[in-house]
């Protein structure tokens, strides 16, 4: 075996005494890329967070380059040469692309900010990146993939001996996570550690050299990845083998419940036109640019349209903002689940009822009222939580997923908005959401369901809508929906931008 960077000796951790880590014991090789795999809430983030300085351990240690941790926080973690690249962005949207690289690690001139050196040095760290962004550019006027690869650039602004990935290819393209791949590689080659986390087993099959399974907060399994393959990674997830991800096809009706005729908005839409069936799952597809979340923030009086109608129910309506949404019965969950999905400072009833409180009011809040309706949700659901009062701050990725899902349908919406509604979660959790939405649609409900999942287009929806650089492509039925066929329209190969 090679020379360990990272030893992990029996690491157990406790939150309001209920364990969540449990005599986790691992070595970590110098120049390896290790994947850990586990369902939400099997205890890997908790267990990153600790090897990041984040969460001290209540039992255990941890040894880097032969020598004990003690004092550990994430100033100690970074000065180590331990660098985290976090699942949920951290990053200052009022300040530029090169302010946010550079955050507490400024250089300086004299006593003044150096700010053309580290203009200088983001441009070269964007350029391995090969994406276009300029350091000037703000944070807040950046789309989610990008504002990922300024979360990558900033680890990369540190000379990292161990980087951690958490989930960092949830929102990238192909051609974005085969470059992502070759950086790691070349990391890998100069004797970079790369711990990786993702839920995308065939990735962690091709990028990683070895796998720990995690289930519940006990460690399952270690092996080498060339000798697992997918299904004995999920099935080691969840325990048990798992029956078919995606449930059967919901037929919608015929009768028509929203349609948007030549929607357009500046620089962003042109000439959107499509229609949506009661109890239709209809997807909406293209690469990361396409205008797939634009659309969605028109619809929903986000953003403000230049031209174009929108009718529900056969009627014009103008909504001009998420409450005339509400009022409309239309809900959409944001594919941005921490910016403006949930407050992670709340609980989970005052996250499930804040979009749906004036039906929980009369003169005060009724409080019973709300706890019944989120008690409903967590068994709906499967919500994993200490209880009922635990703030989200402390809820896996997925469970924060479920209570954003649950948020959005307490307005008791006919047309729900989906964007990217597995994305960061485990296989068993997206099985769950995806036979809820079926069963939403089974109930009448409308759904618009965007994914950069093409997999996931093709087993929940029976029409696809295929969108270019604010353009329609194509609308595809579902005897033309091939992976093929999507990705020609997505890429102005087939179809008229």
């Amino acid at each position: 075996m090679a020379e360990p960077i990272l030893q992990i000796k029996g690491i157990s951790k406790e939150f309001s005494k209920v364990r969540v880590l449990n005599n986790i014991r691992v070595d970590i090789e110098r120049g390896e890329i290790f994947g850990i795999i586990g369902e939400n809430g099997a205890g890997k983030s908790t267990l990153i967070k600790i090897i990041s300085g984040i969460y001290v351990p209540t039992e255990g240690e941890l040894y880097f380059e032969d020598k004990k941790i003690t004092d550990f926080n994430p100033q100690t973690a970074r000065e180590l040469g331990i660098n985290l690249i976090p699942q949920e962005f951290n990053l200052i949207n009022e300040l530029n692309v090169f302010e946010n690289i550079f955050l507490g690690k400024e250089y300086q001139k004299s006593i003044l900010l150096d700010k053309k050196k580290m203009i200088k040095k983001a441009e070269d760290l964007l350029s391995m990146l090969q994406k276009e962004i300029k350091p000037t550019d703000k944070i807040q006027d950046l789309s989610v993939a990008k504002k990922q690869m300024i979360e990558i650039a900033k680890a990369l602004a540190y000379e990292s001996k161990l980087l951690i990935m958490d989930e960092p290819t949830t929102v990238l393209t192909g051609s974005e996570i085969e470059l992502l791949f070759k950086l790691m590689n070349r990391l890998k080659k100069k004797g970079v550690t790369i711990i990786y986390i993702s839920h995308k087993l065939k990735e962690v099959r091709e990028i990683c050299d070895r796998v720990m399974v995690l289930r519940d907060g006990e460690q399952i399994e270690i092996e080498d990845t060339q000798n697992i393959d997918e299904h004995k990674m999920a099935t080691s997830m969840v325990g048990r083998e798992l029956s078919q991800v995606f449930p059967e096809k919901n037929q919608p009706s015929q009768e028509t419940v929203l349609k948007v005729e030549n929607l357009s908005v500046r620089g962003l839409l042109d000439d959107i036109s499509f229609d949506l069936k009661k109890g239709e799952i209809l997807g909406f597809a293209g690469l990361v640019g396409a205008g797939r979340t634009e659309l969605a923030e028109t619809l929903i009086g986000i953003r403000k349209k230049e031209s174009g109608k929108i009718f529900i129910h056969g009627k014009e309506v103008h909504i001009k903002n998420p409450t005339d949404a509400v009022k409309h019965n239309l809900a959409y969950l944001s594919e941005d689940r921490q910016g403006t999905g949930i407050i992670t400072s709340f609980d989970m009833t005052g996250n499930i009822t804040l979009n749906s409180l004036r039906d929980y009011c009369k003169v005060l809040i009724n409080h019973k009222k709300e706890r019944e309706t989120t008690k409903k949700y967590v068994e709906s659901f499967n919500i994993k939580a200490a209880s009922l009062k635990t703030k989200l701050e402390f809820f896996s990725g997925g469970n924060q997923q479920k209570v954003s899902l649950a948020k959005s349908l307490d307005t008791q919406p006919e047309i729900f908005i989906v964007d990217e509604p597995t994305r960061g979660i485990d296989v068993n959790a997206k099985r769950e959401i995806y036979h809820f939405l079926k069963q939403l649609a089974s109930n009448g409900i409308a759904c618009i369901f965007i994914s950069s999942e093409l997999e996931e287009i093709l087993g929940m929806c029976t029409r696809v809508v295929v969108m270019r650089e604010g353009h329609i492509t194509g609308i595809l039925d579902e005897d033309e929906m091939t992976e093929k066929e999507i990705m020609l329209y997505a890429t102005g190969l087939k179809g008229v931008a």
